[in-house]
């Protein structure tokens, strides 16, 4: 039995061993790393300067730190018109690929060989300043102005895009600290700074991945600039004493180092929470494994840069957009900053926050709504978000923008950890006509009472507005006490019109006895009477005195008088 159990034990070591192996890699110099981006930040400028001819001047300082392959080739058949000035400290050989209407610029003392095919007179040997600040003074005075200035170490190829290589802007070049991968109009390839590799077992699809960052002790780098464009992903960081990591856009989750982490978004500074002093691969592999409580890692990337100041991105390279971009009528967030962490905006129509509002839904203008305004965790740290101002903005050629006051609701750790809520009204959107409106936050994230710019978190929002219903007519409703008093009423106008036609008679001399009989017939639309009408008595009344009868006597000898 001992027989079979020796061999069943060497082999389970061996495949112990295996496994540990395994979850371990050699790193190897390769441009082709996958993950993680290296752009050194190097002196260089960028201007929208154009020559009256229509030719962009640009200037190429190529430096070179390894002994060996000291060479480089410049392709440009598709580059628009330019003078190009080339210098270098260094004695380096190149190739060129011109067209006939690139001219290109030596020193006359440069140690630049160049070798070409074609167009061997647009080589130009000429007296200029070696000096950055000196060589751009004297390409302003001999050609107008700098298109711009590029500082490239360990070149190998440099590929003219054919697009222009203007950037709208200042025309003044100002040299500072670049990222030169951003110059579109050209394709800058350069000898490996780093090294990299991938272990044998890798996470499974959908699984947080793991990268691992090592900065050797021998390396002058200090200051390291990190973008993360990968969702749930942790990172553990490795660099010499004193040197700080500067997360841009922390989108991961978790993230561990041996050296300071600064969060620009909060301007705060967190301590190293690991001890790693050897910077050899292995060890530095094996402690992420351990601080992260993982069996594997996804990437890891040994940096050896010359220069203090370097940007790393950290993407997949399968992934052509670095962020995701969805329609905005389904994309509920944006901000304002990519250097910003990512916040998420939700809206509820209850103060139980339990169903969210869908971004298509539209809402009532004479709704109160909800809203939960959300983050992600920096490596641990909890942050409060701390809503600063809302506003609206109507979507039309002619937007109108309107403050919207908010009320601040309670939310506890346990129920939110990494947001707040707050509900406003939208009834001052009620007297305007349009429906469609960005609704913008400004927010601050804070940690420990010290608070920064968190950005603004903006969703679309569709308001209707409510259904009015017409007014319904008053209902009269006529009882025993309304009929009284109607009746009552109609007996007081009838006396009231009765004593009206009796001062009537009596003012306008007609006799005291009413008839109402003829009455009635003088009235328009009253039926006649069936009484047969009297002639008018042409007698004076005894009643009447004897001016009248004057007056009447006179008045009836006058045709008497007339006849005769």
């Amino acid at each position: 039995m001992e027989g079979y159990m020796m061999p069943f034990a060497l082999l389970l070591c061996i495949s112990i061993a295996a496994s540990a192996s395994s979850q371990t890699c050699d790193p190897k110099e390769d441009n082709d790393n996958p993950w993680v981006y290296v752009h050194e930040m190097l002196i260089g400028c960028w201007t929208n300067f154009v020559g009256a001819d229509q030719a962009e001047v640009h200037i190429l300082n190529l430096n070179f730190t390894t002994a060996n392959g000291k060479m480089f080739s410049l392709e440009m058949t598709n580059a628009k018109p330019m003078n190009l000035i080339l210098t270098s400290a260094d004695m380096v050989y190149g190739l060129h690929n011109l067209n006939a209407e690139v001219h290109i610029y030596i020193h006359n003392f440069s140690t630049i060989t160049l070798h070409g095919n074609q167009h061997h007179n647009n080589v130009h040997r000429q007296d200029f300043p070696t000096q950055d600040e000196e060589l751009v003074k004297w390409a302003v005075q001999k050609f107008g102005g700098v298109t711009s200035f590029t500082t490239i170490r360990n070149l190998r190829t440099v590929t003219w895009t054919g697009a222009q290589g203007k950037k709208p802007g200042s025309p003044n070049c100002v040299l500072k600290k670049e990222d030169a991968s951003e110059k579109h109009f050209m394709v800058i390839e350069a000898a490996p700074s780093f090294k990299s590799c991938s272990p044998q077992t890798q996470n499974p699809s959908g699984a947080v991945g793991l990268h691992i960052i090592n900065i050797p002790e021998s390396s002058s780098i200090r200051n390291v600039s990190l973008r993360v464009d990968t969702k749930e992903t942790s990172v553990f960081l490795r660099g010499p004493e004193g040197t700080t990591w500067t997360f841009l856009n922390p989108q991961h989750t978790k993230f561990g180092s041996n050296n300071d982490i600064l969060l620009p978004a909060i301007t705060h500074r967190i301590p190293p929470s690991v001890t790693l002093r050897s910077d050899i691969a292995v060890d530095v592999q094996r402690k992420a494994l351990d601080h992260f409580k993982v069996t594997t890692f996804t990437s890891y990337t040994e940096i050896r840069p010359e220069d203090s100041m370097i940007l790393l991105v950290l993407r997949k390279k399968d992934n052509p957009a670095v962020t995701e971009a969805t329609p905005e009528t389904v994309n509920p967030i944006t901000t304002n900053s990519p250097h910003q962490m990512p916040l998420l905006m939700q809206l509820y129509t209850s103060p139980d926050y339990r169903s969210p509002l869908d971004p298509n839904t539209k809402v009532q203008s004479d709704k109160r709504i909800y809203a939960e305004i959300s983050g992600h965790t920096l490596g641990g740290i909890v942050l409060t978000i701390k809503v600063i101002s809302c506003f609206v903005r109507s979507k039309g050629s002619c937007p109108v923008v309107k403050e919207l006051p908010f009320i601040s609701e309670a939310c506890s750790l346990n129920s939110c950890p990494n947001s707040t809520r707050l509900s406003f009204s939208l009834d001052q959107l009620q007297e305007l006509t349009s429906t469609t409106w960005d609704l913008e936050c400004s927010v601050k994230l804070c940690y420990s009472e010290k608070c920064g710019d968190g950005g603004r978190v903006k969703r679309n929002l569709e308001v209707t507005q409510p259904c009015l219903q017409p007014p319904t007519p008053p209902c009269f409703d006529f009882g025993l006490p309304g009929v009284l008093g109607i009746a009552f009423g109609g007996f007081l106008i009838g006396v009231l019109l009765i004593g009206a036609l009796w001062f009537i008679k009596i003012k306008t001399g007609y006799p005291t006895g009413l008839d109402m009989s003829s009455t009635a017939a003088s009235l328009p639309g009253c039926p006649c009477s069936g009484a047969k009408r009297q002639p008018v008595s042409t007698n004076p009344s005894p009643s009447e005195n004897s001016s009248a009868n004057a007056s009447i006597g006179s008045t009836q000898s006058t045709p008497t008088s007339s006849m005769a």
